[in-house]
């Protein structure tokens, strides 16, 4: 009588799983595209602001189809407005980075925000740490030196820079929701985000008076991918986070550079060396372990 409900548990906890795991495939797919698309002759500006504008018609057919999301405050949408100006410089900084080094060592070097998150959050009184959670910080930072400093020949260190400002844009929104938005539907914050940073990267690029798209056909195939992609993975997101909670999506998350690494390969022929490999690994670890710790 009893055997039906032993064996549903591990498929349901599987199934709750599922939407993080389909989260990190497709920021991955859209990573490894993202660089196709700039290969192709599309400059950083006209991608990242592809991306956003084919994100707000499905975000808002999404929402149409779904719940429809709690409402801000007056208060909590200028927030999230602003934060949108802010995702405006993971977006671009992110593209940037790619379009500098290989996309092992962008989006590796990206995901230190979890980390600068951890520590700047313990500095501004939000996160408290143990002892343990210190020293998977210092490891982390290590593996990230190693993976960085292990490159046979000169890195571009412009894409590098990206990628860590790209991840200091991540920690500051990160860290402006945790004390400001958290009895805010995230949902809805996400909606006005994304709206911003794509108002924000249109500007620019009506200022800039800069649109180069991809010169191939499948340059523009690679880019509605990635929009499309991004959009999905953000969808599945939510999805994640009501499911399993914030903390265990931010776990499962850390699939992401490991599949983006895995697909870089065979897609764009951009193999890492085993020291980077290792670095990456050692890093990755010391940050699943930090989050767990701290």
């Amino acid at each position: 009588m009893n055997a039906p409900s032993i064996t549903a548990a591990p498929a349901t906890r599987l199934a709750d799983l599922l939407p993080g795991f389909v989260t990190a495939t497709m920021f991955a797919t859209s990573n490894v595209l993202s660089k196709i698309v700039l290969i192709s002759g599309a400059d950083v500006l006209t991608l990242s602001f592809f991306r956003g504008a084919v994100g707000i018609v499905l975000l808002a057919a999404w929402f149409g189809l779904g719940t429809r999301p709690k409402p801000h405050t007056p208060r909590a949408r200028w927030i999230s407005i602003g934060l949108g100006v802010i995702f405006a410089g993971v977006v671009f900084g992110l593209f940037a980075a790619f379009a500098r080094v290989a996309v092992p060592i962008g989006i590796l070097s990206y995901f230190i925000y979890p980390l600068m998150t951890g520590l700047l959050g313990i500095l501004f009184g939000l996160e408290r740490i143990s002892w343990r959670g210190a020293l998977a910080a210092l490891v982390a930072f290590a593996g990230l030196t190693l993976m960085i400093r292990a490159n046979p020949h000169d890195i571009a260190w412009a894409g590098v820079a990206f990628a860590f400002g790209s991840a200091m844009c991540r920690t500051a929104i990160l860290l402006i929701t945790r004390a400001t938005l958290q009895d805010s539907d995230p949902q809805t914050t996400t909606w006005y985000t994304i709206v911003a940073s794509t108002a924000v990267l249109g500007l620019a690029a009506l200022v800039t008076w800069n649109w180069q798209g991809p010169q191939t056909a499948a340059g523009w195939a690679a880019m509605m991918v990635v929009s499309v992609g991004t959009t999905v993975g953000i969808m599945c997101m939510f999805i994640s986070v009501k499911r399993i909670g914030p903390f265990r999506t931010a776990l499962v998350m850390f699939l992401e550079p490991l599949f983006t690494t895995i697909l870089s390969a065979p897609v764009l022929g951009e193999v890492i060396t085993p020291m980077q490999a290792l670095g990456g690994a050692v890093m990755l670890a010391a940050l699943v372990s930090f989050q767990l710790r701290r």
